[in-house]
């Protein structure tokens, strides 16, 4: 099942995703709501009346209205998470980016995953993405995949974490490198270089959607694995490919060391962390140390990136400039 949030005639609703055509969820059963905060925290119940629904609609399309996804604006599919983290998953981007600056694999990577906390108040869908000058200083994409959890849970073992996923998405951790690389040069952060904008969607896709594509962990790993390609386009240009079942560390495994004396929620947002060769920064240094002449690129105002993952759809986002000379990197004292 695909669910996306949309806002039609002033109305943000939650609805079913088929085939371009969106049918509200309250309007098919009123006793499921129209936000997806409230639908994930009813828990299992909901999800299985609307699971339901999802296959009634597969068999007889006019069991409900539907409008055309064209009708409407797409926002992100969970608009208001309770938390967003962000993992470190793939070896190869991380041992890349080190390469690039000239320091050796930290071996900590193979022995624990990571994460870090982003702001879920700056989280965005499809559409305009507004930043600050200062976010033009070296503005970079990251191409990720993401969860969404299902059910409330602490201290999971990563064996049963699985089962506390409620869906996937597409996350584009947007960057602001220089703001990131002078913060943390204070050895704490990400913070400002990240916090403006994390974009997440199109769509929510439930995990049942996705048996076809599951592999095996990498080995030494538990947890589920998905063979779904990776792709970002910089205006109609591929500029990185990779894919999901790439991830060294798994989800469940992200989850474990998440859930690990806290609660997570019905909710959460969970990044899967940069696949490999998923940012500029990655790029422009591998291009970089191959080739001394080579041009650095970095997102400019107006730019479209778009980013699709096998079986999670195809986000678009473009790249607008506030009409602002506040600069924060300006007060930094001498």
């Amino acid at each position: 099942m695909k669910l996306v949030s949309y806002t039609h005639q002033n109305e943000m609703l939650l609805g079913i995703y088929q085939n371009g055509q969106i049918w509200s969820l309250n309007a098919l059963n009123n006793a499921l709501p129209n936000n997806m905060r409230d639908f994930l925290m009813g828990g299992e119940s909901m999800m299985t009346a609307a699971l339901k629904l999802d296959q009634e609609l597969k068999s007889n399309p006019n069991l409900g209205v539907a409008i055309n996804e064209s009708e409407v604006k797409l926002e992100a599919p969970v608009p208001n998470p309770s938390s967003c983290r962000d993992g470190y998953a793939f070896r190869q981007h991380v041992a890349a980016a080190r390469r690039n600056r000239g320091v050796p694999m930290i071996p900590e990577f193979d022995q624990y995953p990571i994460f870090y906390f982003t702001n879920h108040n700056a989280i965005q869908g499809p559409g305009e993405i507004v930043c600050m000058p200062d976010h033009f200083q070296k503005l970079d994409f990251e191409l990720e995949a993401a969860i969404v959890v299902g059910k409330k849970g602490r201290n999971i073992k990563a064996s049963e974490a699985d089962a506390y996923i409620a869906g996937y998405m597409i996350m584009n951790d947007m960057s602001a490198r220089t703001l990131q690389m002078e913060e943390m040069l204070l050895n704490l952060g990400p913070a400002k270089g990240k916090d403006f904008s994390t974009v997440i969607g199109p769509y929510f896709v439930t995990t049942d959607e996705l048996e076809a594509f599951k592999i095996p962990a990498k080995p030494g790993h538990v947890g589920n694995s998905y063979n779904l390609n990776m792709k970002c386009w910089v205006n109609g240009v591929l500029v990185s490919e990779g894919n999901v079942g790439d991830m060294d560390w798994t989800f469940a495994e992200i989850l474990e060391r998440c859930a690990y004396g806290v609660d997570i929620l019905p909710g959460d947002v969970i990044g899967s962390g940069t696949v490999g060769t998923g940012c500029f920064l990655e790029l422009n240094g591998t291009g970089l140390l191959n080739d001394p002449t080579f041009k650095p690129q970095w997102l400019q105002d107006g730019d479209v990136v778009e980013m699709a993952i096998e079986g999670l759809g195809h986000l678009s986002n473009t790249i607008k400039k506030e009409a602002s000379d506040f600069s924060i990197l300006a007060l930094k004292k001498s």
